[in-house]
């Protein structure tokens, strides 16, 4: 009696150890445990990577863990089809809210580059967007399709030559409705249409008609605004064109009277005139 129960007792502790040792090995290296718990990370030892659990049918070797046998492929297992690579637009050209508007100024402008006008972005329509961002000083110059790239591109757009009475010399234009500035000479365009912006609402709007330069300087000191002028050529009781010192697209504000610009038309504007060139002011500004 004494044997038989000896035996009993050591069948039972060698169940409990088996039951507990294949509940352990239950979960494969790389999914969580029932409760959630965090993926357990694969050995650094497990050169192939596999994330599957191992092999029931293999043997184990004494002295080891588990097995190390690699079983071989089901001969059933097709092989698997490759996912379509999703579509993408480049890093940091984003669709704009504004893009089918954009590419279509744009694509009759016809002269910052291929666009195609579909409304979705392009590595091509991202450069182009790009390239008329720098050229009017839209910051930032990303490629995005947004409101005011959007804006500037229609009133470039709408900018029509023939409506500044340039005779055949060169004559600086002000469109005031359009907020855009050219230069004529001989009929033809030959800075422009470029932005700027002009005198804002509350007494402040720049008088249509028609002046001449008639001071120039590279460096003009505003005493009532205590501000520097670069590339000043006035025309009008205190009103004449300079680069702007604020940011040129806040259309919230507005200048005194005089015609802003972005830096490069400023310098350009000035190694075209001189003392004497005609200047056609006409239209008005929205809003004033």
């Amino acid at each position: 009696m004494h044997g038989v129960r000896g035996t009993t007792v050591r069948l039972v502790a060698v169940a409990i150890v088996t039951v507990v040792g294949a509940g352990a090995c239950a979960f494969a290296p790389s999914q969580p445990s029932a409760a959630g718990a965090n993926p357990v990370p694969v050995s650094a030892t497990a050169g192939t990577g596999a994330s599957g659990p191992p092999d029931p049918t293999a043997t184990a070797t004494p002295g080891t863990p588990e097995a190390t046998s690699t079983p071989e492929p089901s001969k059933t297992t097709q092989k698997p089809k490759p996912k379509p690579k999703p579509k993408t637009t480049p890093v940091g050209c984003p669709t704009g809210e504004r893009q089918r508007e954009v590419e279509a100024v744009l694509a009759d402008l016809g002269s910052f580059g291929p666009i195609t006008v579909d409304g979705k972005q392009s590595a091509q329509d991202c450069k182009t967007i790009k390239s008329f961002q720098q050229r009017f000083g839209i910051s930032p110059a990303a490629g995005r399709a947004g409101p005011t790239t959007a804006d500037v591109a229609k009133r470039i757009a709408a900018t029509d030559p023939r409506k500044c009475k340039a005779g055949s010399g060169l004559t600086f234009c002000v469109d005031l409705t359009n907020q855009t500035v050219m230069a004529i000479r001989g009929g033809k365009v030959i800075l422009g249409p470029t932005v700027t912006r002009t005198g804002m609402a509350g007494g402040f709007q720049t008088p249509a008609g028609n002046y001449k330069i008639n001071f120039r300087n590279l460096k003009e000191w505003s005493n009532p605004y205590e501000v520097w002028l670069p590339y000043w050529q006035h025309f009008i009781n205190g009103i004449g064109f300079h680069e702007t010192t604020t940011y040129i697209h806040n259309g919230a504000i507005g200048s005194h009277g005089c015609v802003n610009l972005l830096p490069t038309d400023a310098r350009k504007l000035w190694s075209l005139g001189k003392v004497g060139t005609p200047v056609h002011v006409y239209g008005r500004r929205p809003g004033t």
